[in-house]
């Protein structure tokens, strides 16, 4: 169930048009941002026969900025990456923006994952999980079974 806000400036017109003034449609809030107002890297999540493949785009960060966890089946994926501009001796400035970047995604994994042969490997600013499957969730062939 969701709430839906209505706005009746126009109680004249149909709910339509009601609607459609009602909308902030430069709002990301609820989609691209996190509570942290920073945005969430994308994701990718491909399955194949032997394993899941989870791919984080995450350009600008290094492997230690990463810390990956797995409990209870949910596979949180977190950073918090402050960075700090130094000043030489004797300079002075008048503003300085400070730069802090924060995400944290979750996700739900299937029993069938075998947790013990989990990787994750950072490349061209892609972290990429490699989520194998266990022996017996894989599908396995057809049998012909003979009549007697």
């Amino acid at each position: 169930m969701s709430l839906v806000k209505r706005n009746e400036d126009f109680p004249m017109w149909p709910s339509i048009f009601n609607d459609f003034f009602g909308r902030n449609f430069m709002d990301f809030a609820n989609k691209n941002f996190s509570a942290t107002n920073t945005t969430l890297p994308s994701v990718n999540i491909k399955e194949d026969h032997d394993q899941f493949s989870v791919e984080l785009a995450a350009p600008g960060f290094s492997k230690s900025d990463f810390n990956i966890e797995l409990n209870n089946n949910v596979l949180t994926i977190s950073s918090d990456k402050k960075i700090e501009n130094e000043t030489k001796e004797g300079e002075n400035f008048s503003r300085k923006e400070f730069s802090y970047q924060s995400f944290s995604r979750s996700f739900s994994l299937p029993n069938t994952i075998d947790e013990e042969q989990i990787k994750a490997q950072y490349e061209n600013g892609i972290l990429i999980l490699t989520l194998p499957k266990k022996d017996e969730a894989k599908p396995k062939p057809a049998i012909q079974i003979n009549i007697e």
